[in-house]
């Protein structure tokens, strides 16, 4: 039987939260379990560059994320789990595909459409602020995907356009050269919560209305307590589809607990009482691997030994693709 290659990444940018957890992490380790997936898990810090230029927030960000995979469970020697910049391939990939890829494709990205647009609401130039690492992220991205040749891509809904161009660029490269890549597919999880934050929207670190996911308990319980509500009072009803506080019980919720806190909802449950039983409910998930990643996080050379294992078994399946891609380009031996 052969296993379909599911890859995901994290960009190493900020501290983990609740959404990172729900939409992200808790999924892929849940997928990595199963006998039909080839699981690839990475650190995106390459892709956090784009954004972050603090060295130290990328450094601190990338354990914290390292050791909140791990300590949701994920298993290092089942899945491959790794640190984008430990594979040098991607990068040389990365060129390789930029000089294949259309700059047309690369106009249409969103976050560069974004970029651009603000800057002329802005009235200043469009291109003020925009580096090529943002302008190029799609090719990048794709090369994250291409080199180990992944079947899917776990992604919300605003990343499908990226796994598209991924797929374009790839029919673009074995067109024009060898066919070496498997075209991959976005794939959206329509059970996959994709969480508000504090002020409503979704919650971002852009954003700054996220809620740490390994904060103490009592900076959990008062993130929890800063969500936005309305101004219902206790015994007024209370619609659950509008509240984020409904909205996050329901991501870890079980269907009976799901379906009573509705039914509290309608009766009139006070915002306090909801936001006490929201934060017992997500504490009681999170508890115990909140203890693994404080060991973790104590331990730096721990994570980093298994990152660095985990490149060393995936490193000659990055060279051999490289290989191939460097040989249809032309990069040869003379022999």
């Amino acid at each position: 039987m052969t296993r379909r290659r599911v890859l995901t990444g994290i960009t190493t940018s900020g501290t983990p939260h609740l959404g990172n957890y729900v939409g992200a992490i808790r999924p892929a380790v849940l997928a990595s379990r199963e006998a039909e997936v080839d699981a690839y898990l990475f650190l995106a810090d390459y892709h956090a560059l784009i954004k972050c230029h603090d060295p130290a927030v990328v450094a601190q960000s990338s354990l914290e994320i390292a050791a909140t995979w791990l300590a949701s469970g994920l298993d290092a020697e089942q899945a491959h789990f790794y640190r984008q910049s430990d594979i040098p391939e991607v990068t040389e990939l990365s060129w390789i595909l930029t000089c294949n890829a259309a700059k047309g494709l690369m106009n249409r990205a969103h976050a560069y459409k974004a970029a651009v647009q603000s800057n002329r609401e802005a009235e200043e130039d469009p291109d003020f602020g925009v580096t090529m690492g943002l302008f190029s992220y799609p090719v990048l991205m794709a090369a994250d995907i291409l080199i180990f040749n992944a079947h899917d891509v776990p992604v919300g809904r605003d990343q499908i356009q990226h796994v598209e161009m991924a797929r374009d660029i790839a029919q673009r490269f074995n067109h024009n050269f060898s066919n070496i890549f498997t075209l991959p597919k976005a794939v959206v999880g329509e059970h996959v919560a994709v969480l508000q934050g504090l002020d409503g929207r979704k919650m971002s670190k852009s954003y700054g209305n996220t809620i740490p996911l390994f904060g103490t308990p009592k900076q959990l319980q008062k993130s929890i307590n800063k969500i936005k509500t309305n101004l219902l009072e206790p015994g007024e009803p209370k619609i659950p589809e509008e509240s984020t506080v409904f909205q996050i019980w329901s991501a870890f919720a079980s269907d009976d607990e799901r379906a009573r806190m509705y039914a509290d909802f309608e009766g009139g449950i006070g915002w306090g009482d909801a936001k006490k039983q929201l934060f017992e409910l997500v504490n009681g998930e999170l508890a115990e691997a909140r203890e693994r990643y404080n060991e973790l996080m104590a331990k730096p050379m721990q994570v980093e030994e298994v990152l660095q294992a985990g490149a060393q078994r995936l490193r000659p399946k990055s060279k051999a693709l490289l290989e191939q891609v460097r040989d249809a380009v032309g990069l040869r031996a003379y022999v």
